[in-house]
């Protein structure tokens, strides 16, 4: 493991004791969904699983088109008609992300809470994102897509509240291929994850890692709560 994997995993176990903490107090986004009109130069914008330009695109949505917010987090860089951001914006109704430098919401500055506060998270393998991984918080499964023929199998590597794991779910069937999994983590209780390539194996040497992010297990389903939480990432191969 390389020296930074270490300091991030020491640092992603506080992040789960005090968002854990934070959940059992009861805690709660200082922003709410939020709204903004989709500005293109005419063509309809593609929604993306996660917030990445190499991510599935998993359909589009017309210019002018008025959209709900429910979280926003940052991705690759877009250069849109509205400026050059990293921010992505989550989108339930379209089941995806699409980059902020695209919709219009009448301010320069975050205008909902972030992803992976139980509203929203995704992420992708970095390089060519040839693995996709999603946590679905209202019955806590994830879901993870093998995206590329390079051989490895894309693979969600995950730590329970207090810093139990790293435990596993893997897409192994080869390019094309998904899985939607159960995992133990309680209604209201905090999982961090990330989502890599690997070659399958009880303890696998992980790479082209996501960044990793901490998101919980919803325990009052609400219409503002997306049923998915998305990842993707891989470092270049």
């Amino acid at each position: 493991m390389k020296r930074s994997s270490v300091r991030r995993l020491a640092g992603f176990f506080l992040v789960l004791v005090t968002a854990g903490a934070l959940g059992l107090a009861g805690a709660t986004p200082a922003l709410a969904a939020a709204t903004g009109t989709v500005k293109t130069a005419g063509d309809p914008l593609n929604v993306r699983r996660a917030p990445s330009t190499s991510s599935t695109a998993v359909r589009t949505v017309a210019n002018g088109a008025t959209v709900t917010i429910d979280c926003q987090t940052i991705g690759t860089s877009v250069a849109g008609p509205l400026g050059t951001t990293t921010l992505w914006d989550y989108v339930p109704a379209l089941g995806g992300y699409i980059s902020d430098g695209y919709v219009y919401t009448g301010s320069d500055q975050r205008i909902a809470p972030d992803c992976g506060v139980g509203s929203g998270s995704a992420e992708c393998s970095t390089g060519v994102c040839a693995g996709e991984g999603q946590f679905r918080s209202s019955d806590a499964h994830f879901l993870v897509y093998d995206k590329d023929a390079d051989g490895k199998s894309a693979v969600v590597a995950y730590w329970l509240k207090g810093g139990a794991g790293p435990f596993y779910v893997w897409a192994s069937g080869g390019n094309g291929t998904h899985v939607d999994k159960a995992v133990p983590v309680a209604k209201g209780s905090w999982v961090y994850y990330k989502v890599c390539v690997a070659n399958a194996a009880a303890n696998p040497t992980l790479e082209a890692c996501s960044g990793g992010i901490t998101d919980y297990a919803a325990s009052n389903p609400s219409p503002l709560l997306s049923p998915l939480r998305k990842v993707e990432f891989s470092w270049a191969r």
